[in-house]
């Protein structure tokens, strides 16, 4: 009887664990939109500060030349200004909402609330807006962080241009590429 009971419990209970498998997908408009949400927030940070602004960085050993390998690097290239910028960025994917793009009819995240530096920032601060809706879109960005934070800070460092369609494209495949069509 205990051997009958241990054969039926292995299959449900692995049914249970891989049976559902939709929740267990990443459903790729969501994990694209973070991505872009996130290069587009990145790209906004490091804009603000001042490109003569720079920190320290290096070791405070010496080199065999006797000199030490301290350098001064741009703060916004900063493993220290990106690991702060980082931790909190994905709360603003609250600031996304889901839209169909008129030109090609896909699902994309667009920001529609106003950054603290516009003039209706006051006025929207206002209104409190917040919906279960943008937690899928947070999680994402949570999880790319994870997996690409190295790639993040190299794409940075190498002063990427285009830095969603470096993140999101090439490096980690989030999104496909932008089907182009010429003219015959």
């Amino acid at each position: 009887m205990a051997v009958l009971q241990s054969e039926l419990l292995l299959p449900l209970l692995l049914l249970v664990l891989f049976g559902n498998t939709a929740k267990g997908q990443r459903d790729p408009e969501v994990f694209c939109g973070a991505c872009k949400a996130l290069a587009d927030e990145l790209t906004y940070d490091i804009k603000k500060i001042g490109p003569k602004r720079t920190v320290n960085s290096g070791t405070f050993r010496l080199n065999p030349d006797g000199t030490r390998g301290k350098k001064k690097v741009p703060f916004a290239k900063s493993e220290t200004f990106l690991t702060d910028v980082l931790e909190k960025i994905c709360d603003r994917m609250n600031d996304y909402q889901l839209q169909d793009d008129p030109d090609t009819n896909k699902k994309i995240f667009k920001r529609y609330a106003p950054r603290k530096d516009e003039p209706i920032y006051a006025e929207y601060k206002k209104y409190f807006f917040y919906s279960d809706a943008y937690k899928p879109l947070k999680y994402a960005c949570e999880t790319i962080i994870e997996q690409y934070e190295d790639e993040i800070f190299s794409l940075i460092a190498q002063e990427a241009d285009f830095l969603a369609d470096r993140l999101c494209i090439e490096k980690s495949g989030l999104c496909e590429k932008p089907e182009t069509h010429s003219e015959l």
